[in-house]
C-alpha cells in the first residue's frame, strides 16, 4: 500500500474548544486539511511518549484534550489521572 493510501477512517467527536485548537494548530502551521492537522498532531504526540494509563472503568470522556484537569503530564512527565 502507498503511503498516499488511507483506507481506514477515524471518526472522533470533540467540543468546540478542542476544534478550535486543531484549526489554530492547523492555521498557524499552514496545514492543507483537519486530517493533515490531526495526523500531524498524532505523530507528534506518539514521539513524544508519557501516555495517559487507562486504569480499569475508564471511559472516552476521561480523556480530554484541552482540560489539563482530566490528565496532565506528572513531575516527571508522565501523564496521569488526577486521582492516581
Amino acid at each position: 500500500m502507498s503511503p498516499l493510501e488511507r483506507p481506514e477512517r477515524l471518526q472522533i467527536m470533540l467540543s468546540p474548544e478542542e476544534l478550535q485548537a486543531v484549526e489554530d494548530f492547523r492555521f498557524e502551521n499552514r496545514m492543507p486539511s483537519r486530517a493533515a492537522a490531526v495526523r500531524e498532531l498524532l505523530r507528534r504526540g506518539l514521539m513524544a511518549g508519557g501516555f495517559l494509563q487507562a486504569g480499569n472503568g475508564s471511559k472516552s470522556q476521561d480523556f480530554g484534550v484541552l482540560n489539563e484537569s482530566e490528565a496532565g503530564p506528572d513531575d516527571d512527565g508522565r501523564q496521569s489521572r488526577p486521582d492516581d
